[in-house]
């Protein structure tokens, strides 16, 4: 499609008759355009018949965006009115629409930007390649851009962006294929663009993502016009290179808002801007490629310095909207579950990361609530151990059952440390003389006894201070 539209002199984009609730609104756009209008004749603009025609059905299609792209002109035409696309893109930057009131043109900058640039793009018509593409930007950098837009069939919200892609797509599997399901084909999205091995379910329009991943930084402000300036404050000591880094990011389907959290996922090459919900995080923009930086390059070269990914991420990427909170659902919650519970902990442990620790103390409660009320135990005094695992506060409580079933989870590191003190579970459980966690870690052959904590102490040592017999017994035959 690409490929045919490359060689149109001109493109007509036509958005039907002139019909009365948006009568005028194209000549006004052509009026808007004039850089020498002033503020009077501004007030004049009649602005609701001109969000009228910018609501129009073709602004929201998947498939046009390649005809505008690939077009050396393109013309807008409404019933007899026609303006040059260059002016409407200026026109239309000039209202200084707001998004945030008008949510339903929140996904016009991106396709204006199409539009604008049109004319600007190298088109090279003659010998084409049987796989030809005008590669604006990588299919990751499209998909955050484009894919809220509406396809009669879904799998098109990829398919239709692959003819703008500088990936290939054969190597990443994705070439047109309309005998495989939508479900599968997102699952390979997910993957290319995130890591192969990632673990991903689909549903609908809906990816439900696990990862271990860690912290980079957070959103302190946003300035958006046609484009997304964002400034970001650094959670992460591997990537504190000084005051706040500033981004300057393309408009995506889900804009970006102050808060907003940047993490990187374990294989993934590029952060990701995730939101917090009640127990999940949705992806607002799974891979972040910034138009302009501030400062150094390594801030995007963080992947390849960052080995430790201590947080358990569990993510929404949903392709229609962002998925809201029920209070009254979420008041109602049934406690009853141990993996809400978990959930609820690595929310805790994440806000601790960003230095929200009123919320991360709040969260912790919850979730030490729901797996003592999951398996009968009183409440237990809570210091603040922000950095703790799950695994870490249920061996140091003695919770067997917990243990055990954590134990079973293929995502959880028996012998990983705590944030605070730098000590295991094993430690924990030791210092507090709980002989059957002992015994229940040491059974898994992947915890370390030797292993020391921030101060240099060993599980054996906690032990033996505390006068704990049977445990200093047991850690002996397992010492080196």
């Amino acid at each position: 499609m690409a490929k045919i539209y490359s060689n149109a002199y001109r493109v007509i984009v036509w958005l039907g008759e002139q019909a009365v609730e948006i009568k005028g609104a194209l000549e006004d756009i052509q009026l808007a355009a004039n850089e020498e209008l002033t503020e009077h004749l501004k007030k004049e603009i009649k602005q609701q018949a001109m969000l009228n025609l910018l609501q129009n059905p073709w602004f929201q299609r998947i498939w046009v965006l390649q005809e505008v792209a690939a077009a050396r002109h393109v013309l807008i035409m409404c019933g007899s009115t026609t303006i040059d696309g260059y002016a409407f893109c200026l026109g239309v930057k000039s209202l200084k629409l707001s998004y945030t009131a008008s949510p339903e043109l929140q996904t016009l900058p991106s396709v204006t930007y199409l539009i604008e640039h049109a004319g600007l793009r190298s088109k090279h018509t003659a010998n084409l390649p049987e796989r030809f593409s005008l590669k604006i930007r990588s299919l990751a950098e499209l998909i955050d851009m484009f894919h809220t837009r509406q396809a009669t069939d879904t799998r098109d919200k990829v398919y239709a962006l692959l003819g703008m892609s500088s990936d290939d797509p054969e190597k990443a599997g994705l070439q047109p294929d309309y005998k495989i399901s939508w479900e599968k084909l997102f699952r390979q999205l997910v993957k290319f663009v995130l890591s192969k091995d990632i673990s991903v379910n689909t549903s609908g329009q809906r990816a439900v993502i696990k990862r271990k991943g860690c912290i980079l930084g957070q959103v302190s402000s946003v300035r958006r016009d046609d484009r997304q300036n964002v400034d970001i404050t650094s959670r992460n000591a591997a990537w504190d290179l000084g005051g706040t880094i500033e981004w300057t990011l393309q408009a995506s389907a889900k804009p970006i808002q102050e808060h907003d959290i940047i993490c990187l996922l374990q294989g993934a090459s590029k952060p990701t801007i995730i939101r917090l919900y009640k127990d999940y995080f949705a992806i607002i923009v799974i891979a972040i490629t910034p138009l302009k930086e501030s400062g150094s390059s390594k801030q995007l070269e963080i992947s390849k310095s960052i080995s430790h990914f201590p947080r358990d991420f569990l993510l929404v990427w949903d392709w229609e909207q962002l998925l809201e909170e029920s209070q009254d659902r979420e008041e109602s919650r049934n406690w009853m579950s141990f993996d809400q519970a978990t959930k609820t902990w690595n929310v805790a442990l994440i806000l601790g990361d960003l230095d929200e620790y009123e919320k991360a103390e709040k969260r912790l409660r919850e979730a030490i609530k729901g797996y003592e009320i999951a398996f009968g135990k009183e409440q237990s005094m809570l210091k603040s151990q922000y950095g703790l695992t799950p695994l870490s506060w249920a061996a140091g409580n003695g919770y067997n059952d917990v243990v055990n079933l954590l134990l079973a989870k293929d995502s959880i590191d028996p012998d990983l440390k705590d944030n605070q003190y730098s000590r295991t579970p094993l430690s924990w459980a030791a210092d507090n003389g709980h002989e059957a966690v002992v015994k229940l870690l040491l059974e898994t052959g992947k915890v370390e006894v030797d292993s020391k904590d921030r101060s240099g102490r060993t599980p054996l040592s906690w032990a033996a201070e505390k006068g704990h017999e049977a445990v200093v017994k047991l850690l002996h035959k397992h010492v080196n």
